[in-house]
This record gives C-alpha cells, sequence and structure tokens, in this order.
C-alpha cells in the first residue's frame, strides 16, 4: 500500500479487485467514529439515510416483508442501528452486526435509552454464524456487493440458515450499471479540513478501475496528509450483480420465491437506485 507520493507513482497502473485490501477498515477506532458522523448527518444520504427516508424504508419493511406482524428481525451491517431501533418501536425484537465498534456502541446506546428489543454484536460478517430463528434477515445500503463472489455465496448460505421455514431475506443491491460507471468514472480529487479519511487537513486522491472480465469496480483512494505528506491508501472493490445471476446465487443457496423491486418503498426525486431483492427460505 502507498505511504508516499512516490508509491504512488510507482505502484501498478490497474489494481487487481480486492489485491489492495478487502474493504475501506471500518472497524477501525478513529475511522469508525468519523464514519458514525457521517451515519447521523442530515446533509445526505452517503452513509445511512436521511431521517425521512429511513422512515419510508422501515414502514416498507414492517408491512411489505412481515406483513404488519412483528417479528425476530436481524440486521447485517446494521451501522449505528437506525434501521433495527425503529422497527424495535413497531413491537419487532431485533439483533444487528456490524463491523464498526462506535456505531455498535451508538445503537447499544440508543437501545438502551429507548428501552428497544434491540441487541448489537461488534463483528465480521464473514467470520461465523447469525444465530437462528428470524423472521427476516436484511442487508441493506448496497453491503452485499463489496464481498467477493465466493464471500457473498457464503453470507447467503447463513442468512439462509438463521431465517425460520418462510422467514424472508431482505437484500438492498448496488445497481449493476452504477457499478460499472463508477468504475469508468475518471480519477479526480478533492481537498478537505477534515472528513472521513482523516480529522486533520488533507488531500485525497481518488482512482477508478473497471474489471470488466469479473464484473467488478475498484476505487482508490489516496489520502495525502497537508503536513506531513504522508499517503494512506484505501480501496475498496464492488461485485457486479445481474437480475439473473443474484436470482441464481440465491437458489443455489436455497431459496425460492425471489422477488425483485425497485427500491425499499417509493422512490423520491433523488434517490440513488438501489434495486431490492426478497426472497424466502
Amino acid at each position: 500500500m502507498a505511504k508516499t507520493i512516490s508509491d504512488i507513482i510507482n505502484r501498478p497502473l490497474i489494481p487487481k479487485p480486492w489485491s489492495e485490501g478487502d474493504n475501506i477498515p471500518w472497524n477501525d477506532q478513529q475511522f469508525s467514529e468519523r464514519m458514525l458522523a457521517e451515519h447521523l448527518s442530515q446533509e445526505h444520504d452517503l452513509a445511512s439515510r436521511r431521517t425521512e427516508t429511513i422512515d419510508r424504508h422501515v414502514e416498507w419493511i414492517f408491512t411489505e416483508v412481515l406483513g404488519s406482524k412483528p417479528g425476530r428481525v436481524l440486521d447485517l451491517g446494521c451501522g449505528p442501528g437506525l434501521y433495527t431501533l425503529r422497527l424495535a418501536r413497531l413491537g419487532c425484537s431485533c439483533v444487528g452486526m456490524d463491523f464498526s465498534p462506535a456505531s455498535i456502541r451508538y445503537a447499544e446506546r440508543c437501545a438502551a435509552e429507548d428501552g428497544a428489543s434491540c441487541t448489537y454484536r461488534h463483528a465480521d460478517l464473514r467470520d461465523g454464524g447469525f444465530g437462528e430463528g428470524f423472521d427476516a434477515v436484511m442487508m441493506i445500503y448496497g453491503q452485499f456487493n463489496v464481498f467477493p463472489r465466493n464471500r457473498g455465496a457464503e453470507i447467503l448460505d447463513r442468512a439462509r440458515a438463521a431465517l425460520v421455514p418462510g422467514g424472508c431475506l431482505v437484500l438492498e443491491i448496488q445497481d449493476s450499471e452504477e457499478i460499472e460507471q463508477r468504475g469508468r468514472a475518471a480519477s479526480s480529487w478533492y481537498s478537505a479540513a477534515s472528513g472521513l479519511f482523516s480529522a486533520a487537513p488533507h488531500l485525497v486522491l481518488q482512482e477508478n478501475t473497471w474489471h470488466a472480465d469479473s464484473r467488478a469496480s475498484t476505487v482508490r483512494f489516496s489520502v495525502i496528509d497537508a503536513r506531513t505528506s504522508g499517503v494512506t491508501s484505501y480501496a475498496l472493490t464492488n461485485e457486479a450483480y445481474s437480475d439473473d445471476e443474484l436470482t441464481t446465487a440465491l437458489r443455489s443457496a436455497g431459496f425460492d420465491d425471489v422477488g425483485w423491486y425497485p427500491s425499499l418503498g417509493a422512490r423520491a426525486a433523488g434517490d440513488e437506485p438501489f434495486p431490492v431483492v426478497v426472497a424466502r427460505r
């Protein structure tokens, strides 16, 4: 990974998918604190969504997926628990799992203050089981796409095992065309006094690559400290699934009754395209 500007210049022009890291380090303590601030921001929908959007999504999940009946819900990649807390207020019993320690602490604190039936686990979704006895398992905001296909298949297997017979998996995925466009986009840069990648003044160089053979995009972020010129590098790869590919993966994991929706509830003007698939055990 690049540590100096010379490293940026001399590294391979085109990275292989996941060759420069599995993901952005959500589990790093300081990074997760900065990420939590983005989750809670009402100025954008780039981490968690704005309050009104989450409210609309939760209503759709409760009515369309759970049939307006409270049930046990598992949220994979739950962030600060914004969806689980709202579902608990509707009578659901919720479990959330996330890689970010700051988000889990925030979710636990809010659930305790609210008296909500929510429990949270700081965990890597690639490791271990998810438990069992859930009426619904959800993984929203395109988190499924950040895993290589073999890891994604493992997550689908364990999600199915966590569901009761007849229970539903809800996957909100990134639009495949959006992933490709992101990978084909020109390189760019921006400067900031502080932000997600650093609390100090810094410059961020962003390089994008589309891997046509594996249908994945990789985004490199080179964060240059304004004071020291030191470089911290991150890379994020996303898989692009066609509807047929994901339907086949779900059926291979033992899911049935696979249905596709344009979004979690009616899309509002300006919403990014995040298709939703609901599959039943």
